[in-house]
């Protein structure tokens, strides 16, 4: 099939290139010509793993093609994929009426009979806009228009778009469907059809379960901490419920980063307050998650009696492993606290290679994880990279002043936490003796 892929950030190069691995002849549209340039030299505007090679292999098949021109690039498609990455700002509001005038653009350019497949994360109700802007724009035209929500993580988007677990798919009548079915062929048949509408309201509802899950275990997590329990073994207790499941999003841990989930959280709260439909549960996820945000902090100034004048090392800045985002990083914003604080940060990531001024001048970034160790009263683990289990006890306690060691979600529990000489904390389990200061008594 030809294929146009519109937005071409993470989403939509992620997009274009699995497309053109399963065989179908695509164009990737975006206006900016930085970005487009790049790609069409094989170099993909962000990290994510296998990503650039997919992109070449593209290239150099034939199948694969990036353009700023919008008539070049939609006049003959069968399909028009919208895959902006929605912009959020820092209250997680999402600039939709972006993706929207980004997609009336393309209007006078389209084929009859095409089909527009909307991926960005958007409000529901956005494609039916979408659809009446269309036909005020280009009257008489026979356009179609679906929706399908995109379903990629960071660092592992390849396998998900070409492995996915299950693809949801609205559409508004069979003749769509059916190209959206030829479309995905190469990658999967589990394709769950519904409305337009409820494909939307799918994303939202998924996005806001997660987040309302991740809320519940940290919040259960907290409880843990102060009672004596271990919130793994609660978690172990509550999966091996049928009526769970092993898969569910209950694992005690850092707060919900980025704007994925938090984006669907506003939508739907928006969506309660614009229709008077109370959202009590919902509106409350948020607060929640933000006073969660700052355990690190919290347990860093109990421990240390202060942060002022104390050398803390980070290890990871990116937002998660497998990508270099350093947007909505829990590790930056810990980095800018530390340093409004009167610490000195000595930070390290085995991707990041260039951070923002404003960061840069709040920390110091070591060449090698073992070297942001040098003198440090603390170690924060904020982004779980494989490279960092490479490491002993003994390593860490050799570099360190303190051998003090936050780890929220338990990545390095096998090596460090088991080590008599490391004083091992991570969300949801109680020290032997509560919120100790320096000297108190280590875990058992």
């Amino acid at each position: 099939m030809k294929v146009c892929v519109l937005g071409l950030w993470h989403l939509g190069t992620v997009t274009a290139a699995c497309l053109a691995s399963g065989g179908h002849d695509v164009t990737g549209l975006d206006l900016d010509p930085v970005v487009v340039a790049r790609l069409a030299a094989g170099t993909p505007p962000l990290f994510e793993p296998g990503l650039e090679a997919l992109v070449q292999e593209g290239l150099a098949a034939g199948r694969l093609r990036f353009t700023t021109d919008v008539s070049k690039a939609v006049g003959d498609a069968d399909i028009i994929w919208v895959a902006y990455d929605t912009p959020v700002d820092d209250d997680d509001r999402a600039d939709v009426a972006y993706v929207i005038e980004q997609a009336v653009k393309l209007a006078p350019h389209l084929r009859d009979a095409a089909l527009v497949l909307i991926s960005s994360q958007v409000p529901v109700g956005t494609t039916q806009r979408l659809e009446r802007m269309f036909a005020s724009h280009v009257p008489g035209r026979t356009v179609g228009f679906g929706y399908c929500p995109e379903n990629l993580r960071l660092g592992t988007a390849i396998d998900e778009f070409t492995h996915p677990d299950r693809v949801v798919v609205g559409v508004r009548q069979q003749a769509d469907g059916d190209k959206v079915r030829e479309l995905l062929q190469p990658f999967t048949d589990r394709i769950e059809w519904m409305s337009v509408e409820s494909a939307e309201m799918t994303k939202h509802a998924l996005n806001a379960f997660l987040a309302t899950s991740v809320t519940f275990i940290n919040e259960i997590a907290a409880l843990c901490e102060q009672v004596g329990a271990d919130a793994t073994e609660v978690e172990r207790g509550l999966k091996s419920e049928s009526r769970i499941g092993p898969k569910a999003y209950l694992s005690p841990g850092g707060a919900f980063a980025g704007g994925t989930l938090a984006r669907d959280i506003v939508f739907l709260t928006e969506l309660g307050q614009a229709h008077g439909v109370a959202t009590s549960l919902l509106s409350s996820v948020t607060s929640s998650n933000d006073a969660h945000r700052q355990w690190a902090e919290r347990r860093l100034s109990q421990l240390l009696e202060g942060v002022a004048g104390q050398t803390v090392a980070i290890w990871g800045l990116a937002y998660k492993p497998g990508t270099d985002t350093l947007r909505r990083s829990s590790a930056v914003e810990l980095c800018h606290w530390l340093s409004a604080n009167g610490a000195a940060v000595r930070a390290h990531d085995p991707v990041v290679t260039h951070v923002p001024p404003d960061l840069a001048v709040r920390m110091h970034r070591a060449d090698s994880a073992l070297a942001a160790l040098d003198g440090a009263s603390a170690l924060v683990v904020t982004t779980p990279w494989p490279e960092y289990r490479e490491f002993s006890a003994d390593d860490v306690i050799r570099q360190m002043a303190r051998p003090l060691v936050l780890d929220a979600n338990r990545f390095l529990g096998d090596t460090l936490g088991t080590h008599a000489g490391v004083e091992y904390l991570s969300v949801g389990k109680a020290t032997a003796s509560g919120l100790r200061g320096p000297g108190g008594p280590r875990e058992p």
